[in-house]
């Protein structure tokens, strides 16, 4: 009985913040000037009158949210003004049809969780929206639904404007929305990392199970299981590198290389894919055999070794119409690792986005070597045969 009264008392201990020092100056300097700028922009707007608070108290809490954990569903745009509008509504209405302020308080709270769940808008500053509606006093119930638009309106929408700049501007993305799922080239095939992993149906189950909300995003939290399921591999597997398996004589051109010359050094070497650098040794694209045939539009065998000649052919004279040079064909931009990634890193980006070959940076950002999908392939069946001998 000791031991449990014990463990339930832990449960009051504070979480440790894992979040690193700039991220809390970033998140507070956010909601310094969020808070900031929408007083100033109210005033602005509407004038200074002492009837009408520029500034609402739940709006502190909203910036709270948007700028200290801006991937939460809860501070997402529809969140905060679907969430606080609502809210106010029903305060208002609640503050204006219900007589006893003890009744109206917790009624009004409790009617607005109901709508911001209904709505798919929930916020934890509407709560505090509705009962401010009810008890803020005589100034704010003889603004009746006035309040709903200002100060609540304005005030979320000018805080969500400022979020949307300052989140992006400080490479938080906003709206935190879901990522595009892998390409899967149009079948019902899964993305290869997840039929030998959890799939979405997996976690949808498990938070049907859990029955509670969360304060993560969907994709975000399955992102971070794969994340986890890297690091373990990755700690069963050693520490091997790009740089222990990449290709270091790599054959290269430049953006002015001539298609013809390109190609040429396609067939010379067996290869499919050649990095595009500039002169500083820096990966400016790719160019594979499958850019030669999307640009020579190949898409039916006829007369198929005819066009790619004519397309790879220079055209004399200055002006052509057609592509005559590799910067003209090239993919970009290139997914790239550095010399220090671990090799399971490049599982999910080969498998999942179809790349082939992964250029490999110094630590200057030049050019040091190439990865491919036999590079990978042939250590990760090395790392798990050592394995197996060691059981």
């Amino acid at each position: 009985m000791k031991n449990e009264f014990l463990r339930w008392l832990a449960g009051f201990k504070p979480q440790p913040v894992t979040v690193s020092s700039g991220e809390k100056l970033r998140a507070s300097l956010g909601a310094l000037i969020g808070i900031l700028l929408t007083g100033c922009a109210t005033w602005w707007l509407l004038g200074d009158t002492a009837s009408l608070p520029l500034l609402i108290a739940p709006i502190g809490a909203s910036a709270l949210l948007l700028f200290a954990v801006p991937a939460s569903p809860l501070a997402q745009p529809w969140s905060i003004i679907g969430g606080n509008i609502v809210a106010a509504i029903i305060g208002v209405t609640c503050a204006m049809h219900v007589p006893e302020p003890l009744l109206a308080g917790p009624l009004a709270v409790g009617l607005s969780v109901i709508a911001m769940f209904a709505l798919r808008c929930l916020h934890p500053p509407g709560g505090a929206v509705a009962l401010s509606a009810v008890l803020g006093g005589p100034a704010i119930h003889a603004l009746g639904y006035q309040f709903v638009l200002s100060p609540v309106m304005v005030n979320s929408f000018l805080l969500l404007a400022t979020a949307l700049v300052f989140n992006n501007l400080t490479r938080h993305r906003y709206p935190h929305a879901a990522k595009p799922a892998a390409q899967n080239h149009s079948t019902r095939d899964l993305a290869p990392g997840d039929r030998m992993s959890f799939t979405a149906a997996d976690l949808e189950g498990v938070l049907k199970q859990y029955n509670e909300v969360i304060d993560v995003s969907r994709d975000d939290l399955e992102s971070m299981f794969h994340q986890a399921e890297m690091h373990a591999y990755g700690r069963r597997f050693g520490r091997v590198t790009c740089a222990d398996i990449m290709s270091r004589d790599v054959i290269t051109v430049e953006f002015g290389t001539p298609l013809d010359e390109a190609w040429q050094l396609l067939r010379k070497h067996n290869i499919k894919a050649l990095p595009v650098i500039d002169r500083a040794q820096r990966v400016i694209g790719i160019v594979t055999q499958i850019d030669f045939l999307r640009h020579a539009n190949l898409d039916v065998y006829e007369g198929f070794a005819d066009r790619l000649r004519r397309f790879i052919r220079q055209t004399p004279g200055v002006h052509s119409i057609k592509p005559e040079v590799v910067g003209q064909i090239m993919s970009k931009p290139v997914s790239t690792a550095t010399l220090n990634t671990h090799i399971v890193e490049l599982v999910p980006v080969m498998s999942d986005l179809g790349l082939h070959y992964i250029p490999i940076l110094d630590g200057n950002r030049k050019l040091a070597g190439m990865v491919t999908q036999s590079d990978l392939i042939a250590a990760l069946y090395r790392g798990r045969l050592e394995e197996a001998l060691a059981a």
